[in-house]
C-alpha cells in the first residue's frame, strides 16, 4: 500500500517573511569561499587588464581585420543579459502577470549587474582607458562628439539611461522590504536596512505613493525592452560589412537577449533556490512559465537564423555568400554548428512538460543556451570581420590569455556581486509575493497533485 501523501499546509505572509529574512541570516564558509572564488577570477582578470594597460592592446589577439573581438562579444553578451530583467519586471509587471512575483527580484539584480559588467568592456576594449570620456557624448573642439548619426553614441545614451532606470527600478522595489528586513535585524545591519528603507512605515499615503511611482517606472522602463538591443544591434547593421548589414538585425538582437536573459535567470534560480533553501518559494510552477519563455524565444532565433540564411542567398550577392558560406564551414565553422545546437536544437526539448519541471534538466539547458548565446555573438562579430571584402586581407581571430582570463574575470565579478546581494538583500520579493500568495498556494497545490 502506497504511503499517503502529505499535503503541503498553505503558506502564510509570516510563512514568507521568515523563508526571505532567514537567506539574509549571516551566511557560512562556504558561501565565503564561493564568494573569494569569483574575486579572484576578478583579480586574475584585472592583473590582466592593468597590463593589456601598461604594454598595449598587442597583448591580445586582436588584429587586422578582426579588432572587434571578445571584449565586444562580451559587451553584447552582457546587455542581452541585461534585456530579460526588465522584460520580467516591468512588461509582466504591467500585464499582471501571476508567475513574475517570485522570480522578478533576481531578474532586475541580474539586469543590474549585468549591465554594470557590460559597461565595462567598452573600457577595457579602449586600450588608452583614460580617454574613457571620448566614448561619452559632449560637444568638443575635435567633432568626435555628437555625432548623431554614429550608433555608437546612441550607444552611450540607450546603456547609460537602461541602467539608470534598472537601478532605480530595482531600488524602489526594495523599499517595503527593507524596511520590513530592518524591523527584525539588530546592529549594523539594522542601520544599513533603515538608511536603504528611506524612513518606509507603511502608511496608506506611502503606499499610495509607491504603487503611483512603480507603475510610471515600470511604463518607463518597458521602451527600453526593445530600444537598447535594437540600439546595440544597429552598432553592426549600419555598416556595410557583409554579415552584418542586415534590417533583421533589431527583432534578431531583443529576441536573442530574451532568449539568453531569461536562461541566465533559470541558470541563477535553480541552484540559488536550493542552496537558500526556498523551495517554499520558488515552485516548478515558476520554472515551467520561465521555460516557456525560453522555448518561444529559441523558435524566433532559430527562424531568425533560417531568414538571415535565407535573404544571404537570395540576394545574389558573392560577397555575402561567401562570408555565410565560410561562417558556416570556414575555419571557426564549428562554432556556428555549437550555436545552432545550443539555440536550436536543444531548447525543443522543452516542449515536453516533464522535462520543463525537471530542475536539473532545466538547468543543464539554460547552460547550453548560455554557452549558445556567447557563441552567437562571438560568430557575428569575429566571424564576419574575419571575411571582409578583400580576400586578401582575411584572417581569424586567435584569442589570447589575456581576453580568456578577462572574459572569466567579468563572469565572476556578476556572480559575486549577485551572491552578495541574494545574501545581504531580499532576493525574493516579501511585499509582491504577499499580493500574489493566493497563486503561490495554488502552485504548491498544483504540484502536490503532481506528486499524488
Amino acid at each position: 500500500m502506497a504511503a499517503a501523501v502529505q499535503e503541503p499546509v498553505a503558506p502564510t505572509f509570516r510563512d514568507i517573511d521568515r523563508s526571505v529574512l532567514r537567506v539574509m541570516e549571516m551566511p557560512g564558509l562556504a558561501y565565503w569561499i564561493w564568494v573569494g572564488f569569483c574575486f579572484v577570477l576578478v583579480g586574475i582578470g584585472a592583473a590582466l587588464w592593468t597590463r593589456q594597460i601598461y604594454e598595449g592592446l598587442g597583448v591580445t589577439g586582436l588584429r587586422q581585420p578582426v579588432m572587434w573581438a571578445m571584449y565586444i562579444t562580451n559587451f553584447v553578451f552582457w546587455v542581452g543579459i541585461a534585456h530579460s530583467g526588465t522584460l520580467i519586471s516591468a512588461i509582466l509587471f504591467l500585464f499582471r502577470t501571476r508567475w513574475r512575483t517570485a522570480v522578478y527580484r533576481a531578474a532586475e539584480t541580474m539586469t543590474l549587474f549585468a549591465v554594470a559588467t557590460a559597461g565595462l568592456f567598452p573600457m577595457i576594449h579602449l586600450g588608452r582607458v583614460w580617454n574613457l570620456y571620448w566614448l561619452l557624448p559632449y560637444p568638443n573642439e575635435r567633432y568626435l562628439q555628437p555625432n548623431f548619426r554614429s550608433p555608437l553614441v546612441w550607444d552611450a545614451f540607450a546603456v547609460s539611461t537602461y541602467l539608470t532606470i534598472s537601478a532605480l527600478f530595482l531600488f524602489m522595489g526594495l523599499i517595503p522590504d527593507v524596511a520590513n528586513a530592518r524591523e527584525h535585524a539588530i546592529g549594523w545591519r539594522r542601520t544599513f536596512y533603515a538608511t536603504l528603507a528611506l524612513g518606509w512605515q507603511g502608511t496608506d499615503e506611502q503606499w499610495r505613493h509607491f504603487s503611483m511611482a512603480y507603475l510610471l517606472l515600470a511604463g518607463l522602463a518597458t521602451p527600453l525592452v526593445l530600444s537598447v538591443h535594437s540600439v546595440v544591434s544597429w552598432d553592426f547593421a549600419m555598416a556595410q560589412l557583409p554579415g552584418w548589414h542586415s534590417t533583421i538585425f533589431a527583432p534578431y538582437f531583443v529576441a536573442g537577449a530574451i532568449f539568453s536573459g531569461v536562461a541566465m535567470v533559470i541558470t541563477l534560480l535553480v541552484p540559488m533556490r536550493r542552496w537558500l533553501h526556498i523551495e517554499d518559494l520558488l515552485t516548478p510552477w515558476h520554472f515551467d512559465n520561465l521555460a516557456k519563455v525560453v522555448l518561444l524565444t529559441s523558435l524566433v532565433v532559430t527562424y531568425s537564423y533560417s531568414v538571415e540564411t535565407f535573404m544571404a542567398w537570395y540576394s545574389g550577392d558573392k560577397i555575402e555568400q561567401m562570408t555565410f558560406y565560410m561562417r558556416y564551414f570556414g575555419p571557426w565553422g564549428w562554432l556556428f554548428w555549437v550555436m545552432v545546437l545550443c539555440n536550436c536544437l536543444i531548447p525543443l526539448l522543452l516542449f515536453s512538460p516533464r522535462i520543463r519541471v525537471n530542475l536539473t534538466a532545466l538547468w543543464i539547458i539554460s547552460l547550453f543556451v548560455n554557452v549558445g548565446m556567447w557563441t552567437e555573438r562571438f560568430v557575428i562579430i569575429a566571424g564576419s570581420l574575419a571575411t571582409n571584402f578583400n580576400p586578401s586581407q582575411w584572417a581569424f581571430f586567435r584569442p589570447s590569455i589575456t581576453e580568456i582570463m578577462i572574459t572569466a574575470g567579468s563572469f565572476g565579478w556578476f556572480l559575486g556581486l549577485f551572491s552578495l546581494f541574494a545574501r545581504f538583500l531580499p532576493i525574493v520579493s516579501m511585499t509582491e509575493l504577499k499580493e500574489g500568495i493566493v497563486w503561490l498556494r495554488k502552485s504548491l497545490r498544483k504540484d502536490y497533485s503532481r506528486a499524488a
